[in-house]
């Protein structure tokens, strides 16, 4: 789908994947013209592609990220909806933590769809905004400033050219070549924070299976106990999407009935049962590029102005929280306001450092559960006191949760889904409720009905 362009835009976007696309959306609602380059063929239908190696496996697109996507492209949930995507209530989800099922209770939406579907809905929402064009197959090879413009070199089907621009932006996710295009233009490299699990994934899709309305979705937390969880979606066309993670040795296969064994061996049957009460799709697919990776680009100084790294190539988390598109969304929400409204020099070190305060909270929670999962918490350093109190109170929090408490269930979902503060799970009435189940119990959350019955013959 190459598009004949100009070889200068006022914003060049390197990347055409969601992080790209809502790179955009930001530029083009500041009134620039924007073209985005990408080196995959891309496709005409909501496909997987190359450039997405984790496009086969489930996505959840948090609360915070579907508003922020409503921010960028107004009525893109009725978009997606009307493209097959399925309302979830995640309130409703039928989750099993390391100490029990979560309370049922309304909650927060997001919109349930595979990745290639989502990202063929934004993209013909991206094209259709005036001066936004998309080149594929082109490879970015080197990015220079001169005379104080930028110039992007690029390799695509019919040899070497040049884009002339006023910014950049970087999107092109955990294979950046940006710390290479930094060394060329003499800027002291950013410092990198790397955490890996040795997390894998692998998922199957699946048709048929039990009605959304009635069990909204399956999740399987896995355990420094139990290294085996997953998770279960409904997604469009009235299938699901069913995914298995574990760690190290406990890796889903790719093979078909090597994924039935993993879901078989998992502490509660409820994927297993969900799989075996539905038809088989496609092959399972496999990924394992889960590492949490984060490059301190605000911290360099003297950063060039308007080159601007953005979505997995500033900050990349372990897709399994759900965190990359809804944190990549919410970043070029700043930038849409940055260009709107900041024209000083130095606007783009400002921005980073918005990024990385964007970043702080889903940094912390996917670093901080990869690390007690993995039992490498050592990893990121000695705890203080008072972080080691706060841990020991999420899990209180969580324990009230699978006990009934409604108002736990609340706060762990919205700090889950990025909404609200932190300071949400300190709320006084949840240190009484916690102390007076101390003091007196309380019964566990039983195993959800939805569930039960997909065991049932």
């Amino acid at each position: 789908m190459t598009t004949a362009v100009p070889s200068s835009a006022d914003v060049v976007v390197i990347g055409a994947s969601l992080a790209g696309l809502f790179a955009a959306a930001a530029a083009a609602g500041s009134g620039r013209s924007v073209v985005l380059l990408e080196r995959d063929d891309l496709p005409d239908e909501a496909v997987p592609r190359p450039g997405v190696p984790q496009g086969r496996q489930p996505h959840v697109l948090l609360h915070r990220g579907l508003l922020a996507m409503g921010e960028l492209l107004p009525g893109i949930r009725t978009d997606l909806v009307a493209a097959g995507g399925v309302p979830v209530d995640t309130g409703m989800l039928a989750w099993l933590d390391p100490r029990g099922w979560s309370v049922h209770e309304p909650g927060l939406e997001v919109v349930s769809a595979t990745r290639p579907l989502v990202e063929h809905v934004v993209r013909q929402r991206v094209l259709a905004l005036p001066g936004v064009r998309i080149v594929d197959r082109s490879r970015v090879r080197s990015v220079a400033r001169t005379a104080g413009a930028w110039s992007v070199t690029v390799l695509g089907q019919d040899g070497e050219s040049r884009w002339h621009t006023g910014i950049v932006v970087d999107a092109s996710g955990r294979s950046s070549r940006l710390p290479v295009w930094l060394e060329e233009l003499h800027v002291r490299p950013a410092t990198v924070t790397e955490l890996d699990a040795g997390v894998g994934y692998a998922s199957r899709r699946y048709q048929g299976g039990p009605d959304p309305r009635e069990l909204a979705g399956v999740v399987v937390a896995a355990t420094p106990g139990s290294p085996r969880g997953g998770l279960a979606l409904p997604v469009e066309g009235g299938g699901w999407l069913i995914g298995a993670v574990g760690l190290g040795e406990h890796r889903p296969p790719r093979d078909a009935a090597g994924f039935d064994d993993f879901l078989h061996a998992m502490r509660d049957p409820v994927l297993a049962d969900l799989a075996a009460g539905a038809d088989s799709a496609g092959p399972v697919a496999v990924h394992r590029q889960t590492e949490n990776r984060r490059r301190a680009y605000h911290l360099v100084p003297h950063w060039p102005d308007d080159l601007v790294p953005l979505g997995d190539s500033f900050c990349a988390f372990n897709p399994v929280y759900g965190q990359d598109i809804t944190v990549a969304a919410r970043e070029a929400v700043l930038l849409h306001r940055s260009l709107s409204s900041d024209s000083r020099p130095g606007r783009t070190s400002r921005l980073l450092r918005d990024f990385a305060v964007e970043t702080l909270l889903p940094w912390s929670m996917a670093t901080g559960a990869d690390a007690q999962l993995a039992g490498t918490a050592e990893r990121l350093g000695p705890m203080s006191g008072v972080q080691a109190a706060l841990r020991w109170w999420v899990g209180e929090v969580a324990r009230l949760a699978v006990h009934g408490d409604r108002r736990a269930g609340r706060a762990i979902n919205r700090t889950f889904h990025l909404m609200g503060s932190p300071l949400d799970l300190l709320h006084p009435a949840l240190a009484a409720n916690a102390l007076r189940t101390r003091l007196i119990g309380a019964p566990a959350n039983p195993r959800p009905a939805a569930v039960r019955a997909l065991a049932t013959p």
